[in-house]
């Protein structure tokens, strides 16, 4: 749902080439491939948690690729965590409710999810938040619904102060085009 059929077979039948594997940053292995399905895999299941078992809150710690594309792999990411459990669960909502569920990716790591951007680039259900370091890889960023550039040496306080009104302007821009998303990952 989020990643090229030619390149999830790629990296399922070791037929990456080396330029791929060096821009993934290491060599394909089994063991490899298992860690990045079982990412994927746990992000999903923190989806579904948080979606449809009832508390609203889950969390995978061992996701955050969000350099991965649709048809390639990045910065330590071979597929894209968010960006897959994100298609599901606007898949599985539909099937259940059908209705379309609007997703928010709030990206707080200090690299730009260029990957998840990219991947979302002209999609309206999908509202992309990332704060970042301005000068930090990667080095060309893609566009995000919303990017928030952070200057080297920030601290707590300037973070959380660009957070709020980050935050404060999605949710203004949310409610503009349609209202509220129904999940945030």
């Amino acid at each position: 749902l989020a990643h090229e059929p030619a390149w999830i077979d790629a990296v399922a039948t070791g037929s990456t080439t080396a330029a791929q594997q060096r821009e993934i940053g290491f060599p394909w292995s089994e063991r490899m491939v298992e860690r990045a399905r079982r990412s994927v895999g746990a992000s999903i299941s923190a989806a579904r948690a948080a979606l449809f078992g009832g508390e609203g809150v889950a969390a995978n710690l061992a996701g955050g690729t969000h350099h991965a594309y649709a048809h390639k792999g990045s910065g330590y990411g071979v597929f894209n965590d968010v960006a897959v459990a994100a298609r599901l669960m606007q898949a599985e909502w539909h099937r259940l409710h059908k209705q379309p569920l609007r997703v928010w990716v709030i990206d707080l790591d200090v690299h730009q999810g260029n990957g998840t951007a990219a991947i979302f680039r002209d999609d309206t259900s999908v509202f992309t938040l990332s704060l970042h370091g301005e000068k930090n890889f990667p080095f060309r960023k893609e566009a995000s619904d919303l990017d928030v550039d952070l200057p080297d040496g920030c601290t707590d306080d300037p973070y959380l102060d660009a957070l709020d009104a980050a935050l404060a302007q999605a949710w203004q821009r949310q409610l503009a085009t349609g209202g509220a998303p129904g999940l945030a990952l």
